[in-house]
């Protein structure tokens, strides 16, 4: 495992001068402006891509976990499966609306490392964890005894319900351990370190395929089996995590009690974030609900076309998240020049790797048909819909990027109501959608279209302003 954050940002000033647009990245005498822009320009590619690659495998590795617990649980029967996708769907969406804990954090511990203080980066980084704490055992506590409704509410069948409530209410006993992931792996990004939630996310996932083989079919225990299996490695990362940050704390001098001012402040910088992710989370919810409309043949290329497009997500929100560290550094540490110069670089890697992305999509996609499905009418509605994500990828590109560096700004009120602008435009024209009798493909050109040329235009016209250069290692507004 990597050093404690501590020792990897003891020089906090030494680092922001490194990538900063003042004399560290000047030109030496007689060199022409052009090759000095060509190496800041490379010092900014090495910067990005030492945070983004370690991000993207940590992002990879989370959705493995599921993938093993649906192998695994499928061996026993397909109501143990069914229960699996119930509850794995309301354990996910009841966890990722809190992942402002992960991007509020960053952005804050960014700006305080920025501005040369590591004590106040860590303390800021602790509230955040405390605040996970709460929000954790609070949810914790109200999925146990509801576990039979919600299973209920999303229409599990009657053989698949028992299972489903089983591996809920014992899968519950993990969330606060995976809402302190969140916290803590933005506390590390904020420090500009993503190699250490990559070890922690490929020691869990080990840890949890072993554990699932162990008590699944040498304990027999079963689908709870499962459910205890992922728990325990949940628990172990967390305490992995909280290992790294409490010495890094003790070491800079920096308070581990919960601090009700600071965990008053973590959670007011994160609601706007937390009104952006329901936003989104609503935009996709209705377009599952249009595809449902549309018949199976729809609701299954949607399914599909839904899957390769969260999978190039990961891709470009590796970049987004190397946006919100270095972004939050750069603004803590007054440098604004450098901020929106590194803005400009990061959109560049964004429609850069969106065109790879959908060149890949593009030629993959006959196979990819064929992988997902055997029905020739699948294959039919779905390869027009994965060519449109492929052109739209560009666009997704920018997007990703733009929202990173806008979350490193800490700029979260901008874009919760930026969100609320794309659900009110998304909304009535997905829903005209069959009455059109556009199909899937027609549902697509809203989502991968309509929804992110919308979130373009309004994160584009914020980052022209320069209203979100906020600098200084506390955003005053």
């Amino acid at each position: 495992m990597s050093p404690p954050p501590a020792d990897r940002t003891a020089h906090p000033g030494e680092t922001a001068g490194r990538t900063t647009g003042g004399n560290a990245v000047g030109a030496p005498g007689g060199a022409s402006p052009r090759a000095t822009r060509r190496r800041v320009a490379r010092r900014y590619d090495r910067e990005i891509l030492a945070l983004a690659l370690p991000a993207f495998g940590a992002l990879v590795a989370e959705p493995l976990f599921l993938m093993v617990d649906s192998a695994m649980v499928g061996h026993l029967g397909t109501d143990r499966l069914a229960g699996l996708g119930v509850s794995a769907a309301l354990l996910t969406t009841g966890v990722n609306i809190f992942v402002f804990l992960a991007y509020a954090t960053t952005a804050a511990v960014a700006r305080r490392l920025g501005a040369g203080d590591l004590p106040a980066a860590l303390r800021q980084g602790v509230d955040g964890i405390w605040l996970a704490l709460f929000i954790g055992l609070a949810v914790a506590a109200a999925l146990i005894p509801g576990a039979p409704l919600l299973v209920d509410l999303i229409g599990a069948s009657t053989e698949a319900a028992p299972h489903a409530v089983t591996y809920l209410r014992i899968s519950a006993l993990g969330i606060p351990a995976m809402l302190i992931v969140l916290a803590a792996t933005g506390v590390l990004r904020g420090l500009q370190d993503t190699r250490t939630p990559l070890y922690v996310a490929i020691g869990g996932f080990t840890a949890n395929a072993a554990l699932n083989a162990l008590l699944i079919y040498g304990a027999g225990m079963d689908i709870a089996g499962s459910a205890w299996g992922t728990v325990i490695a949940q628990v172990g990362m967390a305490a992995v995590y909280l290992t790294v940050v409490v010495r890094g704390a003790r070491r800079h001098g920096a308070p581990l009690r919960p601090d009700a001012a600071g965990i008053r402040a973590c959670a007011r910088a994160g609601t706007p974030l937390l009104i952006r992710t329901l936003s989104l989370r609503a935009v996709l919810l209705i377009a599952t609900a249009v595809a449902a409309r549309l018949g199976d043949v729809s609701v299954a290329s949607h399914q599909v076309a839904l899957t390769i497009w969260t999978l190039t997500a990961f891709a470009l929100d590796a970049i987004a998240i190397a946006g919100q560290a270095i972004i939050g550094r750069l603004l803590g540490a007054d440098d604004a020049a450098g901020a929106r110069a590194m803005c400009g670089r990061m959109v560049r890697w964004g429609i850069g790797s969106g065109v790879v992305l959908g060149a890949l999509i593009a030629i993959g996609s006959p196979l990819i048909v064929r992988v997902f499905s055997p029905d020739p009418e699948v294959h039919g509605a779905l390869l027009p819909v994965l060519l449109i994500v492929a052109v739209t990828q560009p666009i997704a590109g920018v997007v990703f990027v733009l929202d990173g560096v806008l979350m490193g700004a800490g700029d979260g009120t901008y874009l919760a109501g930026a969100m609320l602008v794309t659900l009110v435009v998304f909304a009535p024209a997905a829903l005209l959608v069959p009455m059109l009798g556009w199909g899937v493909a027609g549902l697509w050109w809203m989502v991968a279209g309509l929804m992110m040329v919308t979130r373009m235009v309004t994160l584009g016209l914020r980052v022209r302003t320069g209203r979100w250069m906020v600098t200084g290692a506390v955003r005053a507004r």
